[in-house]
């Protein structure tokens, strides 16, 4: 089978928490939300995780210092993340999704592709995206976004093409045409500055970069520029995996004053290592890998990470683990952020009854 000749869905939430905060508290409906660290006023650390439309009109958006988020729009309400509430609804939209098709992918939280290629036709496939659309609305009162293509990275760019509650269907002979004016950076992997470098060469849209000569961009990026052409002519081999519900979970903290307090570092993971634990324990899942990751004052990032031998999700095994991480990265220099990923993750068969086979 060709890349062009599947049919593939990619879901993704609307503003997926702040939409959770709006939908329990519909008094915030219409107003702008910010999830995210405390602003303090404009003095607070830390960055935003999402960010409702009505916040979004004033530039605010993912990842942006949350004490440049309160200067651009004090009067928002700012919300501290309820991860709890967000893992619970992602866990019934992605039944909701499997009740749909066999082939299907979590990528993150609110998000996934799904294999449709059995429907045959496009139209076919509209219509279950309409459907699951409906029962996403109908059960979790949250709308989202789907874009129907090919391939999955056009399908990616075509769920955020009419954002939000929107459904964009891009076929087989539409995929040039629906790329070629969009900007470059639309394309995953084409960051900031890679698209200062196209920039420079002139290359501003997909279609400039699909058509421009290979071996200067050769030159100037190496064998990324192979891979990115592809991308930008539609191209991209990357099949729908069914997998566990999570690739990682993760927590991070940022302190709002930079600490070498060893206690209160150790204190801080082992609360985010509880945290997780009963995240794995409501998903039914079970861990591999554990990552510590610091970051210090002067923004220098360090991560450590072990393996298990057997999967797990021992409070105990996660703390000892946590606590040894966190002491191999001990430097002497005071901390602005910590954060604790379980990784290599695996679910728990329904018909298991003993934890004691995993670890």
């Amino acid at each position: 089978m060709t890349e062009f000749q599947r049919i593939i869905l990619h879901l993704d939430m609307d503003s997926f928490f702040a939409s959770v905060e709006i939908r329990e508290d519909p008094g915030l409906s219409g107003r702008p939300v910010v999830v995210g660290a405390d602003p303090r006023e404009g003095r607070g650390r830390g960055v935003v995780s999402t960010a409702s439309y009505e916040a979004r009109r004033f530039g605010i958006h993912s990842g942006m210092p949350i004490s440049r988020a309160f200067i651009v729009c004090p009067h928002a309400v700012f919300i501290r993340p309820h991860f709890d509430k967000y893992t619970q609804t992602s866990a019934r939209i992605m039944e909701i999704i499997s009740e749909c098709t066999d082939r299907w992918e979590q990528v993150s939280i609110d998000e996934a592709y799904l294999d449709m290629t059995h429907l045959e036709t496009y139209e076919e496939a509209g219509a279950v995206a309409e459907e699951l659309r409906h029962t996403i609305r109908e059960r979790e009162r949250l709308t989202c976004s789907v874009g129907i293509a090919p391939t999955k990275l056009v399908a990616k760019i075509a769920s955020d093409f009419k954002k939000p509650d929107g459904l964009t269907i891009v076929r087989p002979l539409e995929v040039r045409d629906f790329l070629s004016p969009l900007p470059v950076g639309r394309i995953p992997g084409i960051g900031r500055v890679t698209g200062t470098e196209l920039e420079n060469l002139g290359i501003q849209t997909i279609g400039q970069l699909a058509e421009y000569d290979i071996q200067t961009l050769l030159a100037r990026f190496g064998r990324w520029a192979v891979h990115m052409q592809k991308l930008a002519m539609g191209l991209d081999g990357g099949e729908v995996r069914s997998r566990e519900r999570f690739g990682s979970v993760s927590r991070e903290t940022t302190f709002q004053e930079d600490t070498a307090d060893l206690s209160l570092l150790a204190t801080t993971l082992d609360l985010m290592a509880k945290d997780l634990i009963e995240n794995l324990v409501h998903e039914r899942l079970v861990f591999r890998t554990v990552t510590v990751k610091v970051r210090y004052e002067d923004f220098d990032t360090h991560t450590r990470s072990r393996t298990l031998d057997t999967y797990s999700r021992d409070p105990g095994t996660l703390l000892r683990i946590a606590g040894s991480l966190l002491r191999d990265l001990s430097s002497g220099k005071k901390v602005r952020l910590i954060g604790l990923r379980l990784s290599s993750l695996h679910e728990i068969d329904a018909m298991q009854k003993r934890l004691d086979d995993f670890s």
